[in-house]
């Protein structure tokens, strides 16, 4: 589980570095500016969804 925040932070450069190729207008920027959104939105929800409250057991 520990491991899974640093997916998401690997996955947000990668899309970080796709959008770098779509802002050179290598690939087509409606598809990169998404992925970056999705990436970004998944490591922050995988940072702060480990400390909510789940409830009384």
């Amino acid at each position: 589980m520990n491991l899974f925040p640093l997916f998401w932070i690997i996955v947000t450069l990668l899309a970080f570095g796709f959008n770098l190729l779509g802002l050179m207008r290598l690939v087509p920027i409606l598809i990169s500016m998404p992925l970056l959104f999705i990436a970004i939105y998944f490591t922050i929800f995988s940072f702060t969804h480990r400390r909510s409250f789940r409830g009384f057991k």
